[in-house]
């Protein structure tokens, strides 16, 4: 498996990959960019990338599809830096596993590719968050060494926020 930059050669496994999820909300939250114009979407991945024409509130972030034999398995959103709102409910990290890969510690692989890249933009504190409920996500996070900080209820939900250390 490996992370690439969005692109072009895998527009029919994106399609796929949206699909599948049907109705379900979408995580990481690129997942929700129109993507009729494939090539739109493209630039607009690519402007977040570069901290350009960002929404207000929005950071700049890098958003990578993990891929098995040039198939699109999980996605991974990658906030380059926090503001205030996304520290106190957010996080560094968001990503999502295809429906029909999950169950297989994919997800843990992929948020340890995601730390890893994190680290390797000299990012020592990330947090990361989940709901409460959400217990395989919360484990995925124990399991990459992090550590749980606090909690907090942000529109009725319990959110889980956790610290993974990388120096």
């Amino acid at each position: 498996m490996k992370l690439v930059i969005p692109s072009a050669a895998y527009e029919q496994s994106y399609r796929e990959y949206i699909k599948e999820l049907g109705d379900e909300e979408r995580y990481p939250f690129p997942l929700d960019f129109e993507s009729d114009d494939f090539e739109q979407l493209l630039t607009r991945l690519n402007d977040f990338a570069q901290g350009r024409n960002l929404p207000d509130g929005y950071v700049q972030s890098s958003t990578l599809w993990l891929v098995d034999n040039e198939q699109i398995v999980g996605v991974t959103n990658i906030r380059h830096r926090l503001n205030d709102a996304i520290k106190y409910c957010g996080g560094h990290i968001g990503l999502g596993i295809r429906p029909s890969h999950r169950g297989k510690g994919i997800g843990v692989q992929l948020m340890k590719m995601s730390i890893h890249y994190l680290a390797q933009m000299n990012v020592s504190s990330i947090h990361i968050h989940c709901h409460k409920h959400n217990l395989a996500s919360a484990n995925m996070i124990k399991a990459c060494g992090g550590k749980l900080d606090s909690e907090i209820t942000q529109a009725g939900l319990v959110v889980q926020r956790f610290v993974v250390k990388t120096t």
